[in-house]
């Protein structure tokens, strides 16, 4: 009879057994993991990441469609970069493939294309690129922009040429000190399209591009939100603007709108609405940085 209760003991301690290795094999494979998702949270040696996000100040178009071909940053790896401040930035950003003991160019490696720049207001923004460079302050960011580029106003189309003896790209100059370092070696910066003062309309009806950017991070920066109504009937624009800083709104057709990129202070929001809609300012709107402000819902009046 104790033969007959051998056998299912064994098996039983084999099962425990199995089990306990089973566990224990999870449980190594688990912390394997999370090693290597903290160790990928570090940058190697000499090294930084930059992500980049293109988002879009409006103009009074059905769309804006720009063509970038490249986006290559100068990374100043010196001790002191303020050394530097004085140096000419626009003799430094014609040759891209230079590099000398301090300076290194790095290509971001982003996706060439047509960016349709109306789809990247009110908040919205997309990624361009988010690439390892060489650990040092930022000073230029070059971005290449192509041939191909149009609008859309009325439903017609348009081309958008670059005046004749103007650069295929346009440099933004930073000091190194203003992008976002939201992780040890991990930076980000919103890099803002005005549409309204980078394209150009002649007296013959051509359209010309001037490409003007501006750059904000959230962190230090402000916004404001809110609501038209109707908005699908007054067709308005904003601007919100103070002494020293102007900016531009297109509502949603639902009439919900946002503006980032603000500095500090207190501003206006002119409402420019269609007739028989009457205009309409909001005063004394003050903003301060990271914070949203929303001024709520504003009903325009016939």
């Amino acid at each position: 009879m104790p033969q007959l209760y051998a056998k299912p003991i064994m098996i039983m301690k084999i099962r425990n057994i199995l089990s306990f290795a089973s566990i224990m094999a999870i449980a190594v494979a688990l912390f394997a993991t999370a090693c290597n998702r903290s160790s990928s949270a570090v940058q190697p040696t000499g090294q930084q990441t930059l992500a980049l996000y293109l988002t879009d100040g409006p103009g009074l178009f059905d769309k804006v469609l720009i063509d970038i071909k490249s986006i290559k940053v100068l990374v100043d790896t010196s001790a002191d970069t303020r050394r530097h401040d004085t140096c000419n930035w626009e003799r430094r950003g014609i040759d891209d493939r230079k590099n000398d003991s301090s300076f290194v160019w790095h290509d971001l490696g982003i996706k060439a294309g047509i960016y349709d720049l109306l789809q990247l207001r009110n908040g919205a923004d997309t990624l361009l690129a988010d690439a390892s460079i060489t650990k040092g302050s930022i000073r230029l960011i070059k971005i290449e922009v192509g041939t191909n580029n149009s609008l859309v106003k009325d439903s017609v189309t348009y081309p958008v040429s670059l005046p004749a003896g103007a650069p295929n790209y346009v440099l933004i100059k930073t000091r190194g000190n203003e992008y976002d370092e939201y992780l040890p070696g991990r930076n980000r910066l919103w890099i803002d399209f005005d549409v309204a003062r980078s394209i150009i309309q002649t007296s013959n009806g051509a359209f010309y591009l001037r490409p003007v950017f501006h750059f904000f991070t959230k962190r230090t920066s402000a916004s404001i939100v809110g609501k038209i109504t109707p908005q699908r009937d007054a067709k308005s624009v904003l601007t919100i603007f103070n002494a020293t800083d102007t900016a531009y709104a297109l509502p949603t057709p639902e009439g919900y709108f946002a503006v980032r990129g603000l500095k500090d202070g207190t501003y206006s929001v002119f409402i420019n609405a269609t007739s028989p809609y009457i205009d309409s300012t909001i005063n004394n709107v003050v903003v301060t940085a990271p914070k949203e402000t929303n001024i709520g819902v504003i009903t325009l009046r016939k």
